[in-house]
């Protein structure tokens, strides 16, 4: 990957029923942008991992927290990290798997496809970070993690 500075773009959410698709086509339209203008390797996997992270994470902040909700896209090196900032500052919890507990698997799922997952409060709610690699590694497995 060559060096170049940080590629971001900030969506702003008005919390409605269309928002999740919006945030899913705004993070396909970014990582077009990425690919295209900045010459940027962007994989089918990356593109895909992401349109799932983004969708899950503004699933929960339009189900949890009322009012809009601000996704921040942000591209470093070999990494896309997907910011979604919502108004209720409790932090999500990844339940235990339960195959038989139908629904609330979103977080399970944005963890497992992570490279990398961050919750932190706000002075005004939450933000929830995931990092997805880019490029398609042969030697790695789906997050782009090698195993030990």
């Amino acid at each position: 990957m060559p060096d170049i500075a940080p590629i971001q773009d900030t969506v702003a959410l008005d919390g409605d029923g269309s928002c999740i698709a919006q945030a899913r086509h705004s993070a396909v339209d970014f990582l077009t942008r990425v690919q295209v203008e900045h010459g940027v390797p962007v994989s089918a996997r990356a593109r895909e991992l992401t349109q799932l992270v983004v969708s899950e994470l503004v699933t929960n902040a339009r189900k949890y927290a009322p009012g809009p909700v601000l996704m921040e896209l942000r591209v470093s090196g070999a990494m896309v990290e997907v910011a979604v900032w919502d108004s209720d500052p409790v932090l999500p919890v990844a339940r235990a798997a339960d195959p038989g507990r139908v629904g609330q698997h979103g977080l399970e799922i944005v963890m497992a496809v992570a490279h990398g997952f961050e919750a932190r409060r706000e002075p005004v709610g939450k933000r929830i970070t995931v990092r997805i690699a880019l490029p398609d590694d042969p030697t790695a497995d789906v997050t782009g993690r090698h195993a030990p």
